[in-house]
């Protein structure tokens, strides 16, 4: 691995944490160190020591990738890769996690030679006061809690932050952040968020932004699926994909799937979302997934009715099983349901939803 020198000389007050570098994670990593490097002292109060960057991911591939990308770029500044979770708390005080899902943000977060033991192995209760964790994974709510509360012991402060904008959104610097933990917290973390995004809004205690966020997605893959259906159902009468999605978007039936990723190809030839590119890039149908399925575990925790979130969810679920659909784009749900229609036809009492293919 790349890295820069004198690890024993940083300042962990004016060093920053990364740990994730997956899709989202390295779009967001990259807005973060250029604009906090770019411009210290907007984010750090002047000091003698240049702000540092700390890197982490299991993945080693993801993090070398990435200092041969930015180090070459600021030489002689410090960009280091990090062994473990516990060796990025040792050296940074502000700590952003962008991870796949639950079970990744308890290894990181309380597994062994995690952000855990790494904050309490420190020496001063001021040094882990300082330690600020912003977790932008969507996850479990209660899971989100319990990490919170667990940090929390150390004297540290915890914000669950997931996002909205996608790949795009990362790499732009456009996300918006849903916030949820103490207003405190949230305030020290705002001139990080502005870096790495367009808008923050605060959502209230821990595991409100997260709330937020699976509510968002579970409209979002309703009204996906449903512009799908719509989509296809009109060209099965005749309807041209623009004509349709035109019409769609000067009415109520109007939605960010209908006027900015339409599912259908050929309804927005100006935007050429996804589904003009086979359906590559975007929000992949296996994050829709599991995103799906946190609302659902959700609503079971709550006792809260979903009944057109489960249906939607058990489609997705079913995409998520076959390869070519799950590493598609959420859009991708239309092209399912078209090879279901077809299967239909030409297989008489075949299943609507596999269009006769193997499950």
């Amino acid at each position: 691995m790349l890295a820069t020198r004198r690890l024993f000389q940083l300042n962990r007050s004016n060093t920053i944490g990364f740990i994730g570098l997956g899709a989202m994670g390295r779009g967001m990593a990259a807005n973060l160190l250029n604009k906090t490097f770019a411009n210290q002292e907007g984010v750090y109060a002047p000091e003698k020591q240049k702000p540092a960057f700390v890197v982490y991911d299991a993945h080693t591939p993801a993090v070398d990738a990435f200092l041969n990308q930015h180090v070459r770029a600021y030489a002689g500044r410090d960009i280091i890769p990090a062994s473990s979770p516990a060796g990025v708390a040792k050296l940074a005080s502000t700590i952003v996690t962008m991870l796949p899902s639950s079970p990744q943000v308890q290894e990181v977060y309380l597994g062994e030679n995690g952000l855990y033991d790494g904050v309490e192995g420190l020496e001063g209760s001021e040094r882990k006061a300082e330690t600020l964790f912003v977790d932008c994974t969507t996850l479990e709510q209660g899971v989100a809690k319990e990490v919170a509360e667990k940090m929390g012991t150390l004297g540290s402060a915890m914000i669950d932050a997931p996002v909205s904008g996608g790949v795009v959104g990362a790499q732009a610097g456009t996300l918006s952040f849903m916030v949820g933990g103490p207003k405190e917290a949230y305030e020290r973390a705002q001139r990080f968020l502005t870096l790495m995004g367009a808008r923050s809004i605060y959502c209230g205690g821990s595991g409100n932004g997260l709330a937020a966020k699976i509510c968002n997605n579970l409209l979002l893959g309703i009204s996906m699926a449903g512009t799908a259906e719509a989509m296809l159902l009109g060209q099965s009468l005749g309807l041209a994909p623009d004509l349709l999605a035109s019409i769609l978007n000067t009415s109520t039936g109007k939605c960010w799937a209908s006027e900015i990723n339409n599912p259908a190809p050929g309804a927005l030839p100006k935007l050429k979302p996804p589904a003009d590119r086979g359906y590559q890039g975007g929000f992949l149908s296996k994050l829709m997934a599991k995103d799906l399925n946190l609302a659902i575990a959700a609503s079971k925790t709550t006792g809260t009715p979903l009944p057109v979130g489960g249906l939607t969810t058990t489609l997705y679920n079913t995409l998520s099983k076959h390869d070519d659909f799950a590493n598609m784009d959420f859009s991708s749900v239309y092209e399912y349901l078209r090879i279901a229609q077809e299967g239909a036809k030409q297989t008489e009492g075949g299943d609507p939803f596999t269009g006769g293919r193997k499950q």
